[in-house]
């Protein structure tokens, strides 16, 4: 029997969509975007594990699950998320996006299988006047970005293959996020606040999980992650601030909820947030130049439409 995949963090925002893509298709896929599509057969079985099989705040708990189970690769969407409390709780926050990071790579080396690690652009201090590269130097600006750095760096030093995916500003119609936060407030508030000054993408969380499948069924690719280790940029196409954001989730939504301009110093958080994080996404459409990136305001109604069926 073939060995399956392993997905991490089964409850997060990207393990759900991969496994309503997967429950959606068979063995065949089509993935659309606007007026391309790329059709590829399934060529493996997942596992996906939740905290009650992995336990990744629990060293031991990790040894047992790979010293029970085998594995043809892992996919690593489990993460401590949560910027602000991540300030508090900077403990839990690198068992989960460090320790436990790098005993995978670490296991992953010893049995030669790669590890897709999903990263962060709270990698980089936001400082950037143009989209930051893979090679450019990181420097976070709080305790989560600083953790997850961390993480990245265990694997590169472990000496396993695969691939890191920084990402940014993911959303969907699961869990909790800012699309689904916003959608919330406009049910009893009038007007919310949001800040204008702080750039990214919206990276609907689907669009990710079409990319990880991609990496995964295609042989070139796959042959590419277990042969050696590199980093890749993955976002929606576009940019926008937090408050563009807010503003076109309730446009699109058709809500009379009304959003407010605010600087990021008028808005009281824990953590520092970098003011523009915009990721290069040229390293990604070199690997894959069939895989049209959708523009985030597309993607956003699709989810959103998504939202509506679920």
């Amino acid at each position: 029997m073939n060995r399956p995949i392993l997905i991490t963090g089964k409850n997060s925002q990207l393990a759900l969509s991969l496994n309503k893509i997967l429950s959606e298709n068979h063995n065949f896929f089509t993935i659309k975007f606007e007026n391309n599509k790329i059709d590829f057969k399934n060529r493996h079985q997942y596992f996906f594990s939740s905290r009650n099989e992995l336990d990744l705040s629990n060293a031991k708990s990790i040894q047992n699950f790979f010293q029970q189970n085998n594995f043809a690769g892992i996919i690593n969407c489990a993460a401590y998320t949560n910027v602000d409390l991540a300030e508090k709780n900077k403990l839990l926050s690198e068992k989960i996006n460090f320790t436990a990071v790098k005993l995978m790579a670490e296991i992953a080396y010893e049995q030669d299988i790669p590890l897709v690690h999903i990263s962060t652009d709270y990698v980089f201090g936001g400082d950037n006047e143009k989209p930051y590269t893979e090679s450019d130097p990181a420097f976070p600006k709080n305790i989560y970005g600083a953790s997850k750095l961390k993480g990245e760096n265990s694997i590169i030093e472990s000496g396993c293959n695969g691939a890191i995916i920084r990402t940014s500003w993911l959303y969907s119609e699961f869990g909790n996020n800012f699309l689904k936060t916003m959608l919330n407030l406009s049910k009893n508030k009038k007007i919310v606040k949001v800040v204008d000054d702080q750039l990214g993408t919206p990276t609907y969380s689907a669009n990710l999980a079409r990319l990880l499948l991609l990496f995964l069924n295609s042989d070139n690719i796959f042959n590419i992650l277990k042969s050696k280790l590199d980093i890749y940029h993955y976002t929606d196409e576009g940019f926008c601030s937090w408050y563009d954001f807010a503003k076109t989730i309730f446009e699109l939504s058709e809500t009379t909820c009304k959003v407010l301009p605010i600087k990021s110093h008028e808005y009281k958080m824990l953590a520092k947030r970098p003011l523009s994080n915009l990721l290069s996404k040229d390293k990604i459409k070199d690997l894959i130049p069939d895989f049209h990136i959708p523009h985030w305001k597309t993607s956003l109604s699709e989810c959103l439409s998504e939202c509506k069926i679920n």
